[in-house]
Formats: structure tokens, C-alpha cells, sequence
């Protein structure tokens, strides 16, 4: 088939017709079949109330059947679907409706007066009741339209980054920067159509997204619930006879603290997969273990259109590794400090990317785009990474995350590796700190397991013993939890704003996902 998004549904109603595609977390089930005839539904509603190819549409929805059916109407009407995380604030929502210069939005109804007061001209489709220009079921009425088909270069889609250093960007997608991604997602990681996979990640996500078109080539089910709890996960895996486990660092961690893990019935799982942030390589071996199969890391970024790097379940196994670049994928080590050559094996510079799954661009913002990506075609990712004499990659930290102390680098992402991997912390998370004398001082923000005694001259010893001095972290605030985005990632930006305190109580077992 062309790699185009628009033809996915259809493909996967001819292949697969009336197997199980979706179950959402209120036991609602639907088939191949059903999510296409949707898809062309919500297509035609969209068509008849005036929206022309190539205009951008807002998707603003927790997970939900409605998220998959609208994503897939509209990119088979032939517009742009602009994916928007439901946690962000009205006033975050409204920067990208007018940036995106979107002509509809689909959003629940309990926010459509604040757009319809702000934005008249744009049409609002309500999910949920009365409140938009035009109720969701009422898309559903106007027939069924065709998928249409257009090229792989042209833009499917405009995924915002999450403006962690000012405004956020609107990142262009081809049908081929996602269908490549979505394509080797499904390959790499061996999904068929024995698979029934979980995953709490956000649609909106471009992980989240892979995730759930991955469906419609491999034929799995996907068991999507509206946010993750680490109770409820177990819980599932049993009932639905899960073999794929789809997360993020911190859904580990709170399953592996889950007083219920060690009664579950996880004898299905053939394979999870991590992504999104380090993990220490201890941790890693710990969940492998105690959930009884294979942990695949993975990485990827917005502006690749999900994961580009990954393990296969038939590989070795190399935990801490993010394993080998997919097919067609090309990566080199830079130098960091941006001199014109690449680092030695084994030494740390920035992950550069180039090939199929590179986006078009940043959307109206051709400079951004240009110190983004050079004239040769290599996208700077701002990941500092090593590669081994074997192949396989290791993601160090982020650029900007970087301390500097006295002159050296410290990558938090190291030392989160090191103190997690300490069996009486549950999670960890490194600051910085101002110092006049050397600039920054590095902090470990910790969470303990239950029962610890763990102080802090005691982790800072653990630390001297595999850092260098000027390494090691000065301070250490033991917290009940962690700051995370609503894709479980740990916000480093949010530490500041902890109030130390000695942890009284297990943290809670949840994520928040849903309307604030």
C-alpha cells in the first residue's frame, strides 16, 4: 500500500474485517470494519461542514473511541489533524489554534464556549453532549466518504513540541514520516495478530500515536485505557491476556512498588517496551524479571514522528542500550560544542538523524527549521549520546538538561542511572542549583521504596563509588513524588518547585490524565 495515512482503516478492514481492533477502558470493543466505517463517517461530516483539503483540524481529546475515529476521518477528508494534549490549558490551546491557523476543532463540550467566544469562525465539534457549533454524532449522519489518497510527502500532520524553552512548535509531518515510523515500529518490535497490546499513552503523543496505528498494519488489538494506574494495569493484563506492555519509566517503577504484583497473573506477556526517558539498567533487569519477559528500550522524539531507534525481541539483549537505528534511518555522533566532526566510539556528542522519518519542518517557522536541520539532511536532536564498538546506542541526557560545574559537564541523566540503580530508590530525578563559585551544583530529587532507611550521606557515598567527584551530588531531597507530564515523563524543569520532605507515605499509583 502507498504510504499514506489516510489509507490505513481501509487497508486494515480488507485484511482483517471483523477482528477485534479496539477495547477502550469502559469495555466498549470495536473491529477493524467498524473503525473504518467510522472513519469515513466522521471524513464525510467534516467534508459537509465545509472542511477542504489540506486545512488543519485541532483533535483535543483525552483516549477515547472518538480520538481514533476523528483522527482517522480527518486525514481520509484530506485535511491536517492537529493532535493537542488534553491536559494543556485553554490559553495553551488557543495559541495553537491560532498558530496552526486551524479551521475546526474537535474537543470535549465542556470546553467548546471558550473557543467559540475567542475563535467564532472556527468550527467547533463538541464530544459529549450540547456546547460546539456541531455535536460529534452528527458527523456520523452524512454518509460515508472514500479515503482521500494523497502523496507521501504531503503534510498529514502538525504535532506541537512541548515549548519547554518558550512558545512550542508545530512540527510537520509527511504520510511518510508517520507511516515509516508506525511501519518499523510494528516490524521491529514484532507485533502481529496474536498481539493484544496495552498502552495508557496519550494519542496525542506521537509514541502513543504509533502505538495505535500500529494496529491497522499488524492486525493486534489494542487495549487503550483513559489514563494508567499501576493497579488496574495488572489487572488487565490478566482479564485481557495482554503479550505487549506499552510505557514510560515512572509506569514501571510504580508497578514494581504495586503491593499486587506479586500475586498477577502476567503469563501472557511475551514483551514490554519503555521509551521517553533513562532508566537505570538495574531497574531494567528488575522489571524484566519480575514481569517475566523481554524490556525493548526505545527512542524517538516529535519531530521524528515517534520511535527510531529500538530493540528486536530476537536481538541480544542489552539493557541501557536504546538499541539499533530502524532500517533507512541514519545516525552519527556530533560534537557537542558543535565543532564540524564526529566524536571517537564510545564518546559522548549529540544524536544526529537523518533519513525518512526527518520531518518537513517547523510550521511557519523556516529559522527554526534551518538550526534544526542542516543542508545535508541531519536533524540536531539535542540528545547526548555515546555508541558502543558494537553498534548499539546509549542516550546520555539531554543537551540543554547539561550542568556545568566548575567547568565540567554533569549529565543528570547519568547520575539518575547511578542512584536508581541503589535497590532502596523507587525513582530519581537530578536538579540543578545555583553556586557562586561553580556555577551549578547537581541535586538528587529521590523517592524511596517503602520500608527504606536510605539517608543521605549514605547515597552520596553509593554515588562517590561510581562517580567522579566533581559528579557526585552535592544535596539530596528525599520527596513523596516526582513532578511528571501527563506521558509519565519526570519534568527536571518542575524540581525547584518541590518542598523537601522525608516521604511519609507510598506516592500514589496514578498518572493524571483527563480535564483539569
Amino acid at each position: 500500500m502507498q504510504p499514506v495515512i489516510a489509507g490505513l482503516t481501509d487497508h486494515a478492514a480488507k485484511l482483517f474485517g471483523d477482528r477485534m481492533a479496539i477495547t477502550m477502558e469502559d469495555g466498549v470493543r470495536f473491529s477493524f470494519s467498524e473503525i473504518d466505517r467510522l472513519a469515513g463517517q466522521v471524513a464525510a461530516g467534516l467534508i459537509g461542514a465545509g472542511i477542504d483539503p489540506g486545512d488543519r483540524v485541532i483533535l483535543h481529546l483525552p483516549n477515547c473511541w472518538e480520538w481514533i475515529a476523528a483522527y482517522h476521518g480527518i486525514v481520509r477528508a484530506g485535511a491536517v489533524v492537529v493532535p493537542v494534549n488534553i491536559m494543556l490549558t485553554l490559553e495553551e490551546l488557543n495559541y495553537i489554534l491560532s498558530d496552526s491557523g486551524a479551521s475546526a476543532v474537535v474537543m470535549p463540550t465542556q470546553r467548546c464556549a471558550s473557543v467559540l467566544a475567542t475563535s467564532p469562525a472556527v468550527v467547533v465539534i463538541g464530544v459529549g453532549g450540547e456546547g460546539g457549533s456541531i455535536r460529534f454524532e452528527e458527523l456520523l449522519d452524512k454518509g460515508v466518504a472514500s479515503p482521500s489518497l494523497r502523496s507521501g510527502e504531503e503534510l498529514a500532520a502538525i504535532a506541537y513540541t512541548s515549548g519547554t524553552s518558550g512558545r512550542p512548535k508545530g512540527v510537520m509531518l509527511s504520510n511518510r514520516n508517520i507511516f515509516t515510523s508506525l511501519a518499523w515500529t510494528a516490524v521491529i518490535h514484532d507485533r502481529g495478530p496474536d498481539d493484544v497490546i496495552l498502552s495508557a499513552l496519550p494519542f496525542s503523543h506521537v509514541y502513543g500515536n504509533a502505538v495505535m496505528n500500529s494496529i491497522f498494519l499488524a492486525g493486534s488489538r489494542l487495549v487503550a485505557p483513559a489514563r494508567f494506574d499501576a493497579g488496574e494495569t495488572l489487572r488487565i493484563i490478566a482479564a485481557e491476556q495482554v503479550t505487549l506492555l506499552e510505557g514510560v519509566p515512572t509506569m514501571f517503577y510504580q508497578i514494581l512498588r504495586h503491593p499486587a504484583l506479586d500475586g498477577a497473573d502476567l503469563s501472557s506477556l511475551t514483551r514490554c517496551t519503555v521509551g521517553g526517558q533513562t532508566m537505570a539498567k538495574e531497574v531494567m533487569e528488575e522489571v524484566a524479571q519480575r514481569l517475566g519477559c523481554r524490556l525493548l528500550e526505545l527512542w524517538g522524539m516529535t519531530e521524528l514522528a515517534g520511535p527510531a531507534v529500538s530493540h528486536h525481541p530476537c536481538w541480544p539483549e542489552v539493557h541501557g542500550s536504546i538499541g539499533r537505528p530502524f532500517p533507512g534511518v541514519e545516525i552519527k555522533i556530533a560534537d557537542p560544542c558543535g565543532a564540524d566532526h564526529d566524536v571517537p566510539s564510545d564518546s559522548p556528542g549529540e544524536l544526529m538523524i537523518r533519513g525518512p522519518l526527518v520531518m518537513k519542518g517547523y510550521w511557519g517557522n523556516p529559522a527554526a527549521t534551518s538550526a534544526a536541520i542542516d543542508e545535508d539532511g541531519w536533524l540536531a536532536t539535542g540528545d547526548i549520546a555515546r555508541q558502543d564498538e558494537k553498534g548499539h546506542f546509549y542516550i546520555i541526557d539531554r543537551k540543554n538538561d547539561m550542568i556545568i560545574t566548575a567547568g565540567y559537564n554533569v549529565y543528570p541523566g547519568e547520575l539518575e542511572r547511578v542512584i536508581g540503580s541503589h535497590p532502596q530508590v523507587a525513582m530519581v530525578a537530578v536538579g540543578s542549583l545555583l553556586d557562586p563559585e561553580k556555577g551549578e551544583l547537581a541535586k538528587a530529587y529521590v523517592v524511596l521504596r517503602g520500608g527504606s532507611s536510605l539517608d543521605e550521606a549514605a547515597l552520596i557515598d553509593h554515588c562517590r563509588r561510581y562517580l567522579a567527584p566533581y559528579k557526585v551530588p552535592r544535596s539530596v531531597a528525599f520527596v513523596p513524588d516526582l513532578p511528571t507530564t501527563s506521558t509519565g515523563k519526570i519534568m527536571r524543569r518542575a524540581l525547584r518547585d518541590l518542598e523537601p520532605t522525608l516521604v511519609a507515605s507510598t506516592p500514589p499509583a496514578r498518572l493524571p490524565a483527563g480535564i483539569a
